[in-house]
């Protein structure tokens, strides 16, 4: 927890119990409930968002493969020599104008 162990926690808190006098207890023990109160709920926020990120970029992993795959198809297209067509002689008039 926060990088350090519960022995070195219970020590804290043993010197905590020593600095402080009694009648502060009720009011640190409540203000500690809050704190924990206030982390989880911002835990379970960025959980949340997290989850919803994640359910996005799900949604819009098929719609990358389609764009991608219509950009590689496309290009694939100008990357293909023209073929030349042969053009058929036009035919030539030979009768009268009249």
């Amino acid at each position: 927890m926060f990088g350090i162990s519960w022995a070195e926690f219970l020590v804290i808190l043993l010197v905590a119990m020593l600095v402080l006098p009694a009648r502060m207890w009720p009011d640190v023990a409540k203000f500690l409930a809050k704190l924990v109160n206030f982390v989880r709920r911002i835990i379970w926020k960025l959980t949340d968002a997290a989850e919803d990120i994640k359910h996005q970029i799900d949604l819009e992993k098929p719609i990358d493969d389609l764009i991608r795959t219509t950009t590689n198809d496309v290009l694939a297209e100008f990357s293909t020599p023209i073929k030349k067509v042969k053009r058929s002689p036009a035919k030539k008039s030979g009768g009268k104008k009249k």
